[in-house]
């Protein structure tokens, strides 16, 4: 390598797709991004524990994948899916995963190797995935790399993000920016879109060992058609993060396993795989994988098992009946391409192109799924274990202040859920609504509820439902030590930042006493599939009544405050009133009193528009009460 090619490696910041199944990294200069070695790096890590119970990794990559069923309980994969997740997320995937995971602090998975005194973080195993990208991008360049940009899956939450650079600083990499998946390799796609051949729609379809993402964008190049940098706008984003090649491979566990059950005469079971030894299920694992990788070249697959001394199990796969177990996992990416064409306020007939991303995107029916859905065929001249770390490359060559291939790009992402926090009587107030280009801020004005209230707690919140109650809570934190005040006189402003990696910061600034919090809302595991899905469809089926209950809500709020404050001056100057209008007044403070205890018990019980026509002839009829109130305060001063 010349001096001047060392140079501009050592100033370098690579990409890095820090995948489910395999892991790749890449460089960009002005020739264009390249992988940095030519063989994927499986996301697998072998360890071994000496005789004081401490772990150490023995083999990352093809090694330990190639001999996994040899250490079944000592070798980690697919250990993406757990990053910022409790067990109760990961639930019963934790039987397929062959090694052994429990519970550590603050409820989030960990694993668990045998002989080991403490649990391993899942950012600890990602870590040494990316410390062996690290090596190998050194010894490719020449010099010591240390910063990277890493990308995503698009529906990865603030925790899921967090982590992923947590694991970064593990590996000794400075994760300089963090790029959703379908974006980057959108950014590889639309490399040289200063062409003049105008704007772009383009749909990337991201279908991973783990994860699913689907991205609509518009990628617009230099309006003079120079070389100078084209924008690429993501308009909307969907996804799953509990969807990839694994499902699949788990299908053909199942059916192997319960068919070994049944010949071994097992009894039927939830779990087929219980009673089987781990290195069983490593091996019944990597046939599954073997059979779905020789389907999508060939008609029918045979896998042999030698269960026992004397007992073989065989049997042959044929596409057509892997397609039929596949069609509803295929179909879930289906719905969310749906969703997302409707976000962004397209139709498939608007699109240019849609790219395929991820290994599993090689399946077969994938492919004829989307040709029909998308009414096209699908782009698939890159590679598509490749092209989200070639992606990430040319980011990271833009962020080095380079010129991949010649060109440049301006990157508008988006966030995939709305952020609020929870006001009083428990709604949810949306601050930064989903599919807000990032980075992103919001400020709202709040203030408090009850007379002398000294802290006040701020409860962030993500998702689509009106209550807080519906929505995820991302974590809690306090505004401490305020002056006692008289309720409703606190000016609390809330901003939220989500930076250009997607992570949400709040910070809190009480106006009249100086008092400020921040907080890095870094929650301690991420969103469930189901609990993605539960909020958009929720949001939809339940909108009214949401609305509704989020108006009550309010109004009762306000009108307590209203009730104090025309209470406490009507009983102060009741001499100084015509006693008709303050007979007057008492009947509607009667009335709205009323009114507010009834919705406290239920909301639906009370009709919304009357509750604030009460309110609002209240605070009309009260006009010459703080006229009295007023010329009182004058002559006591």
């Amino acid at each position: 390598m010349s001096n001047a090619s060392s140079d501009r490696a050592s100033d370098a910041i690579i990409g890095i797709d820090l995948g489910t199944t395999n892991s790749v990294a890449a460089w960009a200069d002005e020739a264009g991004p390249r992988v940095l070695h030519d063989d994927l790096v499986p996301s697998v890590v072998r360890y071994a524990v000496d005789d004081a119970g401490d772990a150490h990794v023995e083999a990352v990559g093809a090694e330990a994948a190639e001999r996994a069923v040899e250490f079944p309980l000592t070798t980690v994969s697919s250990v993406k899916r757990l990053m910022g997740r409790s067990l109760a997320d990961v639930g019963r995937e934790a039987s397929s995963l062959g090694y052994e995971v429990r519970e550590g602090a603050h409820a989030t998975v960990r694993v668990a190797l045998p002989g080991a005194r403490e649990l391993l973080s899942p950012q600890e195993v990602s870590a040494a995935v990316l410390r062996e990208l690290k090596r190998r991008a050194s010894e490719s360049l020449g010099k010591e790399v240390s910063r990277a940009v890493v990308t995503v899956p698009a529906y990865f939450d603030d925790a899921q993000r967090q982590a992923t650079r947590d694991a970064g600083r593990l590996a000794g990499l400075e994760v300089v920016r963090i790029v959703n998946e379908p974006t980057a390799a959108a950014l590889a796609y639309g490399l040289g879109a200063g062409d003049g051949d105008g704007a772009r729609m383009v749909a990337v379809y991201d279908l991973g060992g783990g994860t699913f993402d689907v991205s609509v964008l518009r990628i617009t190049p230099a309006a003079d058609g120079s070389d100078g940098p084209a924008f690429f706008q993501v308009l909307s984003t969907a996804g799953d993060t509990r969807l990839g090649g694994d499902d699949a491979d788990q299908m053909l566990v199942s059916l192997f396993a319960g068919e070994v059950r049944a010949q071994l005469g097992l009894p039927e079971s939830d779990d087929t795989l219980s009673g089987f030894p781990p290195g069983t299920r490593r091996a019944l694992r990597q046939f599954a994988q073997d059979v779905k990788h020789q389907l999508s070249a060939q008609d029918s697959a045979t896998v042999r098992i030698e269960v026992n001394e004397t007992t073989t199990y065989e049997r042959t796969v044929t596409r057509d009946e892997l397609e039929a177990m596949l069609r509803p996992w295929v179909d879930r990416t289906i719905a969310a391409c749906e969703r997302a064409l409707r976000d962004a306020k397209v139709s498939a007939s608007d699109l240019d192109a849609v790219v395929l991303v991820g290994g599993s995107t090689r399946v077969p029916l994938v492919r004829a799924r989307v040709a029909e859905v998308f009414g096209r065929e699908p782009y698939t001249a890159l590679d598509p274990d490749r092209v989200v770390a070639l992606g990430a490359a040319v980011q990271a060559g833009i962020l080095a202040g380079q010129k991949p291939g010649g060109g440049s790009a301006l990157l508008l992402d988006v966030i995939p859920l709305s952020l609020g926090i929870e006001t009083a009587g428990g709604a949810a107030a949306k601050l930064i609504f989903r599919n807000s280009t990032v980075p992103a801020r919001a400020t709202e004005m709040f203030s408090t509820s009850v007379d002398g209230q000294v802290s006040i707690k701020l409860n962030v919140v993500q998702g689509e439902r009106e209550m807080a109650e519906d929505c995820r809570s991302l974590g809690e934190f306090h505004l401490q030590g305020l002056p006692p005040m008289p309720a409703g006189v606190p000016q609390l402003e809330v901003a939220f930042d989500v930076d250009a990696n997607g992570v949400l910061s709040v910070s809190a600034h009480e106006r009249r006493s100086g008092k400020r919090a921040q907080l890095q809302v870094v929650p301690n595991h991420g969103l469930t599939r189901d609990e993605v899905d539960r909020m958009e469809a929720e949001s939809l089926e339940h909108a009214r009544d949401d609305m509704t209950r989020h108006r009550v809500v309010d109004l009762i709020t306000n009108s307590k405050l209203d009730l104090k404050w025309i209470g406490e001056r009507l009983e102060k100057f009741r001499d100084e009133l015509e006693p008709s209008y303050a007979a007057e007044l008492d009947a509607m403070v009667e009335k709205l009193r009323a009114m507010v205890a009834k919705a406290e018990g239920d909301w639906r019980s009370v009709d919304a528009n009357e509750m604030h026509a009460a309110k609002e002839g209240l605070d009309r009829a009260s006009v010459r009460l703080q006229e009295v109130s007023i010329s009182a305060s004058l002559r006591e001063d």
